[in-house]
């Protein structure tokens, strides 16, 4: 079972830049498609970036325009950078496979954007 380990998050100020890692312990990058999701307090989990295998891009309405996924094959390493960031982008941010693995879920990074 694949391991993802997701690290970057913080307290950010309304405007500010915060950029997210996701370490893979095996190669996965080249076969499988990968997204960053995020859960906020009492929401649902969803689906705010996704990455192809091919390195296609597709974002969120909500996130389009701000944030923006890549990805580094050799270092088995998603990334996503978060520009503009809004109050309504706190949440705990995940990557995972599309569709995910149920059993590869990390402890996600925490994103807070407050003033």
């Amino acid at each position: 079972q694949v391991q993802l380990v997701e690290s970057g998050g913080g307290l950010v100020q309304p405007g500010g830049s915060l950029r997210l890692s996701c370490a893979a312990s095996r190669s996965i990058f080249l076969i499988n498609a990968m997204g960053w999701y995020r859960q906020a307090p009492g929401k649902q989990r969803e689906l705010v970036a996704e990455i192809t295998s091919g390195g296609s891009t597709n974002y969120a309405d909500s996130v389009k325009g701000r944030f923006r996924i890549s990805k580094d094959n050799a270092k088995n390493t998603v990334y996503l950078q978060m520009n503009s960031l809004k109050p309504e982008d706190t949440a705990v941010y995940y990557c995972n496979r599309i569709p995910p693995n149920q059993g590869s879920w990390g402890q996600g990074t925490q994103v807070t954007v407050s003033s």
